[in-house]
């Protein structure tokens, strides 16, 4: 099979679009996340996205398959949460390393389906790593700004359990994605380090940040070229920004990260903004229709969508962007 940095080379990819948005569409009860395994479980599970890889592997099969036939060569695993950290919320932490393991094996069965259709085009799969429900470098407590809820370490720890998992189940890729906090993907990416040198491996990394608000800033309070100066002690695959907004308000932030960074570069932002109901209205159309900016310019390497996208949506940038070149690196 041909190496990601060769197809990057030669073509811009397409990321698959919004695995939550899809599993809405289900409508899952509270007996349907429970399954039978979790069926007497103490804790409410509704809304635990992670855990549908244990007790509805089939719709998480489903979704990945809808991805790779609208057009995508990634898809991410069903692991957005699957950290202790994140997983504490629903006492699940001695589930972590099943969870991610599960939902990297059946993303990767469904990859070698397609890839065996289709030789010429393989699919890849990319072991989603969340920012955690927590940050290191900001207090949640503004009477204490010294406060910290997680430090450094106890990331780091989650993370590699996290990574191994991943790795385990089939990971191609790990994308370290929606990063409002870079001490948090610092410790992320110090895991995946360490695991690589544990296990003499070498996997391709994905970073993605999130830019929150029209201040072009993270979270944090980073700017897209200060996140990009953080990470680049890291061997990376590629670099880029997903989430918070919609397509063209991610232009200017990828034109900076695009002119400085010597990484492919990916984009997978929200269908627009929000609206009232907390719903994402824009059109496969219209959002195709801005992604084709990006392209133009030369300005991506990766593209998909992050909340609010589907297939349709998938199938619209995947045709506009096929007829130019990836920007090059």
């Amino acid at each position: 099979m041909k190496d990601i940095k060769e197809i990057l080379k030669e073509r811009i990819l397409i990321l698959d679009g919004a695995m939550g948005t899809m599993l809405q569409r289900y409508k899952f009860t509270e007996e349907d996340f429970r399954g039978e395994r979790f069926k007497d479980y103490e804790h409410p599970l509704q809304g635990n996205n992670d855990l549908l890889s244990l007790t509805q592997p089939e719709a998480i099969a489903e979704v990945h398959r809808k991805y790779f036939a609208a057009g995508a060569d990634i898809v991410e695993t069903n692991t957005f949460s699957g950290t202790t950290i994140a997983m504490a919320d629903y006492y699940m932490e001695d589930l972590v390393y099943e969870l991610n393991y599960e939902s990297a094996r059946i993303a990767k069965m469904v990859a070698e389906e397609f890839t065996q259709k289709e030789p010429n085009k393989p699919r890849f799969v990319a072991g989603s790593i969340g920012p955690t429900n927590k940050t290191a470098s900001m207090s949640p407590d503004v009477n204490d700004p010294g406060y910290r809820a997680v430090s450094f370490d106890e990331l780091r720890i989650a993370y590699k359990q996290q990574v191994e998992a991943l790795l385990d189940g089939g990971s191609d890729i790990l994308l370290v994605e929606t990063i409002f906090d870079t001490l948090n993907a610092k410790a992320a990416l110090f895991a995946i380090e360490e695991v690589k040198e544990e296990r003499n491996v070498d996997v391709p990394i994905m970073v993605s940040g999130t830019i929150t608000d029209a201040s072009g800033r993270t979270l944090s309070g980073q700017t897209a070229e200060a996140f990009l100066i953080s990470i680049s002690h890291i061997p990376i695959l590629s670099v880029g920004f997903n989430c918070a907004l919609g397509a063209n308000q991610l232009v200017p932030h990828l034109e900076v990260i695009a002119s400085k960074s010597e990484h492919a570069v990916s984009a997978h932002p929200n269908a627009g903004l929000p609206n009232a109901f907390g719903e994402y209205d824009e059109t496969p159309e219209q959002m195709a229709e801005q992604i084709k900016e990006y392209a133009e310019k030369g300005l991506v390497n990766i593209v998909g969508g992050c909340c609010g996208t589907t297939p349709e949506h998938i199938t619209a940038i995947a045709e506009v962007v096929g007829n130019f070149a990836p920007r090059q690196f």
